[in-house]
């Protein structure tokens, strides 16, 4: 996954959890605006979410920003 992607993940993962709690869940949907400007990298997160790791469609916020973090 590229590093703009990662940073972008992280971000979202600490405004949601500093918003809500870390028990927040969130999907890869979270990571992008409401329309669909840049289909490469959706796709590319949702690999990420879906293939690689097989996520469920919510996962806790805390838990994607410390995989990530992990490089996983």
């Amino acid at each position: 996954m590229r590093q703009s992607l990662r940073d972008k993940i992280i971000q979202v993962c600490d405004v949601k959890m500093a918003a809500k709690g870390d028990q927040v869940g969130l999907s890869f949907y979270a990571f992008f605006a409401n329309k669909n400007d840049n289909p490469e990298l959706l796709m590319e997160a949702a690999t990420w979410w879906i293939q690689t790791h097989q996520l469920d469609h919510f996962e806790k916020a805390k838990v994607i920003k410390e995989m990530v973090q992990k490089g996983l």
